[in-house]
């Protein structure tokens, strides 16, 4: 049996590259790390690497995500509602930053 499921994805490919370099990182820290320590150490590890392998997939600089995020995502508060948290999302994060640039006077020159 074949896959087709790459063709079924327009915008992802028909191989594995990026997934394979993104987890190598992983396998290599592995032996580094040890043991991660915690279950809840675990999890925070594994959403912390699915930020930064998002904001390097769109092209943004993780740490500057983050230094914005994290604080805007505090002032939520406890229970925030579930659109308040997409818009901080790295996509989104990055689609309200584009549109509050000003943009360039072409009239200038």
């Amino acid at each position: 049996m074949t896959s087709t499921r790459g063709f079924q994805l327009p915008l992802q490919g028909a191989h594995n590259n990026l997934s394979e370099r993104t987890l190598r990182a992983i396998a290599l820290g592995r032996n580094a790390w040890g043991v991660i320590g915690s279950e809840v150490g675990g999890r925070t590890a594994a959403v912390l690497y699915s930020v930064v392998g998002t904001c390097k997939h769109l092209g943004i600089d993780p740490f500057a995500y983050q230094r914005e995020a994290l604080p805007g995502l505090f002032a939520l508060g406890e229970k925030p509602t579930a659109e308040q948290l997409l818009d901080w999302l790295p996509d989104r994060w990055l689609l309200n930053r584009t549109q509050d640039l000003p943009s360039p006077d072409r009239s200038a020159g």
